[in-house]
């Protein structure tokens, strides 16, 4: 039983990463119909520049916050490139995406160099129901149920999360009452930058991150997104939660090889799912 709760633990933990990952994914889907591939990245750029400001003596907090921001210009610069022209076609904003995700590859190799990178996140152990785990994993779960919650107020309660929601509802309507909607789209990556960059450095304590990583945290934050149709964050948080924790449990008891392919599974049979509702919503009467 203490084996169990302790791969549930660190498996909702790696799950919360999974999660803020499609989060992003699902904000900048649901402005600009664009899925940006490009989101794992942010994640490890944010990831290696707080392990270069904590080597540098930056403090705790600061470091962190910092990389964060790095996470939200990288998101803003994508952004800048595949939608910055008014009209680019959602098809080709995704090639774009792709592409940048691979020229970042570059960037993160010339910076930082192709060794693996981590540093220390909050310092102890907890036990729990005989389990011990990380102190850190609770670092994690707090702050994105937070982020999860402030999300959910900035569409629900902002006057700039009304505008956000508009420009994904209908783009031409909102233009129309006034709205900006490329500069919606370029905020939504923006915060896509930040949640990618959050998710990279709440994780980097627990988790090795090289220039490579973000195909891991791509394939289970997309996997994540699309078990919330790429527009529900908190469906995409369930995702992200089962999808670390089936992960964790796999690793447990079986074999920490097959990780990636659970969650390729699960994203198989997410899509298969939701393709096979798709007709049936198709003939309901407009």
């Amino acid at each position: 039983m203490s084996d169990f709760l302790q791969y549930l633990i660190t498996g909702i933990g790696g799950g919360c990463a999974f999660a803020l990952v499609g989060s992003g994914l699902v904000v900048v889907h649901r402005v600009t119909r664009v899925v940006n591939f490009a989101q794992g990245s942010f994640a490890v750029i944010a990831a290696m520049t707080a392990s270069t400001l904590l080597a540098s003596g930056f403090p705790h907090g600061l470091a962190e916050a910092s990389a964060v921001a790095v996470g939200a210009g990288a998101g803003l610069l994508v952004g800048l490139v595949a939608i910055g022209r008014p009209g680019t076609p959602p098809g080709a904003s995704l090639i774009i995406t792709l592409g940048m995700a691979v020229f970042a590859y570059a960037v993160e190799v010339l910076i930082w160099g192709d060794q693996p990178r981590s540093f220390a996140g909050v310092p102890g152990a907890v036990e729990f129901g005989g389990a011990r785990f990380q102190a850190h994993y609770l670092l994690i779960i707090g702050a994105t149920a937070v982020v999860f919650a402030g999300t959910g107020l900035l569409f629900a309660r902002t006057d700039v999360g009304r505008a956000l929601s508009a420009c994904a509802s209908n783009p031409y309507a909102a233009k129309v009452v006034g709205i900006d909607v490329v500069r919606m789209g370029l905020l939504a990556f923006g915060i896509g930058g930040a949640l990618g960059g959050l998710a990279g450095v709440l994780v980097t304590p627990i988790q090795l991150v090289t220039f490579d990583y973000d195909v891991t945290l791509i394939v289970g934050g997309f996997a994540a997104a699309v078990f919330g149709g790429l527009t529900r964050p908190m469906h995409t948080l369930v995702g992200g939660l089962l999808l670390g924790v089936a992960q964790s449990l796999v690793a447990g008891y079986g074999n920490a090889a097959y990780q990636m392919e659970v969650a390729l599974m699960l994203l198989l049979v997410v899509m298969m799912r939701q393709a096979a509702r798709t007709p049936a919503a198709q003939q309901e009467p407009v």
